[in-house]
């Protein structure tokens, strides 16, 4: 079973997209090449590919879920600028292998680098990057993070339910603390710029639970026969902060973009 089983319609309705900001930034660290290649890992249901379809004309988007991938050809697809190349491949990040002669000019990488092989797929790109491309490794902060009370209140609901271990599906969540730019520090693409982005966004309950249902965390079939249960507890923790079922949400992205020494 997928980390993300049964997630894919709430991700696509309810996972917050990425920013125009945050997109100018991505197309900024891209060389302006002809054809210009992007290669998404861990496209997921295709938010990061989306935000950059009219400022690439050649993209790979890769997912090892085909339920994802399955959506986000079924939402792009339509969207795609005349000319552009779209492909999406089910593929780890660790197996992907590009088409003979194929170098991005950008790798994406979007609240994902933490179920990746970490140092493997960055060697790994080494081969499948253009020589003056860059790689990008970047995502906002989770509900996890509570980094406000309404968000404390949902993520102690979570933890009332499944336990006070960040779940991974059926597993708890294991990750290192090491910044992911020293991560990137150690690998070919080890010149490391630092780009951060404030967003802003206003939540109501159901917004919340349509998150919360598309994250390996609280995925709707981790509560089993408790879901109408727990819908009801986040309702009430919520009524708490809000009068008008209204949730200001202060958050970031922080972009991390790598480049291969000059030599």
């Amino acid at each position: 079973m997928s980390l993300f089983t049964g997630t894919v319609g709430y991700y696509r309705q309810y996972r917050p997209g990425i920013p125009e900001e945050v997109a100018a930034v991505l197309d900024q660290a891209a060389p302006k090449s002809s054809p210009r290649r992007l290669l998404d890992v861990g496209t997921g249901t295709g938010l990061v590919a989306e935000a950059l379809l009219d400022r690439f004309d050649d993209i790979i988007a890769i997912d090892n879920d085909a339920e994802m991938l399955a959506a986000a050809e079924s939402a792009l697809r339509p969207a795609l600028p005349d000319g552009t190349a779209l492909a999406f491949v089910e593929s780890t990040a660790e197996d992907f292998t590009p088409p003979t002669g194929w170098l991005a000019d950008l790798v994406t990488i979007c609240r994902a680098f933490h179920w990746l092989d970490q140092a493997t797929v960055l060697s790994l790109l080494d081969d499948q990057v253009a020589p003056d491309g860059a790689v990008a490794i970047f995502g906002d902060n989770s509900f996890w993070a509570a980094d406000s009370p309404w968000k404390q209140s949902v993520r102690a609901v979570v933890q009332e339910f499944l336990g006070e271990e960040r779940r991974a599906g059926s597993s708890t969540f294991k990750h290192h603390n090491r910044p992911y730019s020293e991560i990137m520090e150690e690998s070919p693409f080890n010149q490391v710029e630092e780009v951060r982005v404030p967003v802003q966004r206003t939540w109501t309950t159901e917004g919340i639970l349509g998150y919360l249902y598309s994250t390996s965390f609280a995925a709707p079939h981790l509560f089993g026969d408790r879901l109408a249960e727990f819908e009801t507890a986040v309702r009430a923790a919520l009524a708490e902060h809000s009068s008008d079922d209204t949730f200001l949400e202060d958050n970031e992205f922080l972009i991390r973009i790598g480049r291969r020494s000059k030599t």
